[in-house]
């Protein structure tokens, strides 16, 4: 293969025993300690050369014995790194530190890290211990570690594919709208490429018919044995929850996205096979498809550059929507055309996150979601919806009543939290539903956070460790949080399609204390949109499977400004911002109406060709 070949062609042939692949990135195994130890201004210049990233690492029969390297690392490593676990991965010469605090274990400029690694010869790999404990987090590095056979074989098999030459019949690029055009929900798209077909997000529609539920794969153009990569931009449901289907109908190649989104993948997609169970239908796969999906995952860093397929290159950038959520572009060929997907996205400054990225050097085509795109969608100051919000409950505190906030398990509940934190509210906030272990999650990557959220966290700060939040994790606890007021509620689900919070609207709706908060999209069907538009009874079922009605006496408010999503406004000025102005633009993720005159407008303001595709419509970029 002509790279390894390249690289083997570059480096001392007396210090090197092999080069591999793993993935796009190249492996450098040496069998002399000096130049493991000292190998960085001659991997650099390779580097500089091939543009590729390499890591050298030395044969196993190099690395110091494991029990002594452990006592090694400890010895190293301050004590206020607060090391919970060293394991060991022989056949890659890793060893992982899990510790609480990781940039000491890092140290300084890497001095730490390299003394580890001198010491013991072996490749450290930093992991963070979530504040909050997180089973998900646990099981997926558990998973991680024990498949490392798999992994290091999978990974070669895919830089073999990337990197060995393709001939196709296909001489264009075009993509293909399979889900979320012309519609919220079940965002999917195929990108066929001169030399490859690439997958971005394979969502689920909830509150969708049987009909426009799952993306459209059945067309002929998609063929999961053809797939070379599927690219995942953010964990919510409507982009991620039909990955596993993939897998359980033949796809058997890999993921990517960030790490918080593999870990948050999996807990959503865990959850809604539970859920559809629970309401006595049959999921589409099952738990064995998620860990496959996990098993197969390649997690990236926002600016990291990897191929992902001969002639495709990935960069994920921050999107400012969710924990780890990421503008997905793609630089096809060499410099032949650019691609941005951005669906969903926040072009401003949140409690939580920066805002999207936009310094794109080069870009052909953007892909822009219009969730808020319309003409009325303007959404007010973000200050002045955490006033309200903040107000609203307030008001309900003084009368005694609780406060119930139906909201997404990843991003809306810790940002309300980050704000309640932040407005130094004193009564107890109760957190049901997955918000929990999806909080887990979010203390895990603070730099996946806002500058604000990090300084806090690493001066021991952290909003979401705050003693005002406590957990329902059984249906006494539930029962508990109803009798103690004043008290707020965060449960899920945020559109009121089933979860928890429905045992919450049944216990307290029809008392005139209490004030049901939304704070998030409810999409059409969903009973939370019903609620929105006036109705005052809701149907819900018993356990012995009866349905009665409830009767809605408390207050009811929405709050906008705390989406997650752009406005009207800051999606235009997205687009005005960026560094590279595109030379055409596809407008989805919204409403029809909404889709259509954002696209007019973006062409009118910009002179930018554009245009609102509808499902199945392909549409050739070159």
């Amino acid at each position: 293969m002509k790279i390894l070949d390249k690289v083997n062609s570059s480096l001392p042939k007396e210090v090197i025993s092999r080069v591999e692949l793993e993935g796009s990135e190249i492996i450098v195994y040496t069998k002399s300690k000096d130049f493991f130890r000292s190998h960085e201004a001659t991997i650099k210049e390779i580097v500089n050369n091939i543009k590729k990233r390499i890591e050298v690492r030395p044969e196993s029969n190099l690395t110091i014995d494991q029990e002594t390297s452990k006592a090694k690392i400890k010895e190293i490593v301050p004590e206020g790194a607060k090391i919970k676990d060293i394991y060991f991965e022989p056949e890659r010469s890793l060893v992982i530190i899990a510790a609480e605090k990781p940039g000491l274990v890092i140290g300084r400029g890497g001095e730490t890290f390299r003394h580890i690694r001198s010491e013991t010869l072996w490749v450290p790999r930093i992991e963070r211990v979530p504040s909050i404990k997180s089973e998900i987090i646990e099981g997926i590095r558990k998973v991680l570690h024990k498949e490392v056979k798999f992994r290091k074989k999978f990974l070669n098999e895919i830089g073999n594919s990337i990197f060995t030459e393709r001939k196709t019949n296909r001489d264009w690029i075009r993509v293909i709208a399979l889900g979320g055009f012309r519609e919220v929900g079940r965002s999917c798209m195929l990108v066929e490429t001169p030399k490859s077909k690439v997958l971005i997000d394979c969502g689920v529609k909830l509150g969708g018919t049987n009909s426009g539920m799952y993306p459209i794969l059945q067309t002929k153009e998609f063929d999961p044995n053809e797939i070379d990569a599927v690219i995942v931009s953010h964990a919510h449901l409507d982009h991620c929850g039909m990955v596993p289907y993939l897998y359980e109908y033949g796809y058997k190649g890999p993921l990517y996205c960030t790490t918080p989104t593999v870990d948050l993948f999996a807990l959503l997609c865990l959850d809604y096979i539970d859920v559809m169970q629970r309401n006595g239908v049959n999921p589409l796969y099952t738990a064995k498809s998620v860990k496959e999906a996990v098993k197969r995952s390649i997690p990236l860093e926002y600016g990291e550059v990897s191929d992902v397929a001969p002639d495709v290159r990935l960069t994920l950038q921050n999107a400012g929507h969710i924990m780890g959520s990421a503008l997905i572009h793609l630089h096809i060929g060499e410099g032949m055309h650019n691609i941005v997907w951005a669906s969903d996205m926040k072009y401003a400054r949140t409690t939580l996150f920066e805002p999207a990225f936009t310094d794109f050097q080069r870009l052909e085509t953007l892909i822009i979601e219009s969730t808020y795109g319309g003409a009325e969608n303007i959404m007010p100051h973000r200050q002045e919806a955490e006033g309200q919000l903040m107000e609203i409950i307030g008001r309900t505190m003084a009368r005694g009543g609780t406060v119930v906030i139906p909201t997404f398990a990843v991003e809306r509940s810790q940002d309300v939290m980050a704000i309640l934190v932040q407005n130094d509210f004193q009564y107890p906030v109760f957190i049901d539903g997955m918000i929990w272990d999806a909080t887990g999650i979010f203390t895990a990557y603070p730099e996946y956070m806002s500058h604000i959220i990090q300084k806090k966290i690493f001066n021991n700060q952290d909003p979401f460790t705050n003693k005002i939040f406590k957990r329902i994790a059984s249906q006494s606890e539930r029962e508990k949080s109803w009798e103690e007021k004043p008290v707020v509620i965060l449960s899920t689900s945020g559109m009121l399609v089933g979860g928890p919070v429905m045992e919450h609207l049944k216990a307290l709706a029809e008392d005139e204390k209490n004030t049901l908060i939304f704070i998030g999209y409810q999409a059409e069907g969903t009973m939370g949109k019903r609620i929105q538009k006036g109705w005052k009874e809701i149907p819900t079922r018993l356990e012995n499977g009866k349905t009665i009605t409830i009767k809605l006496n408390m207050e009811v408010q929405t709050v906008e400004g705390l989406s997650g999503h752009s406005d009207r406004n800051q999606l235009l000025s997205f687009i005005n911002r960026l560094s590279s102005r595109p030379n055409r633009v596809l407008v989805c993720h919204g409403d029809a109406q909404k889709t259509v005159d954002l696209a007019r407008s973006i062409y009118k303001l910009f002179k930018i060709e554009t245009s609102a595709p509808k499902n199945l419509e392909a549409i050739r970029l070159r």
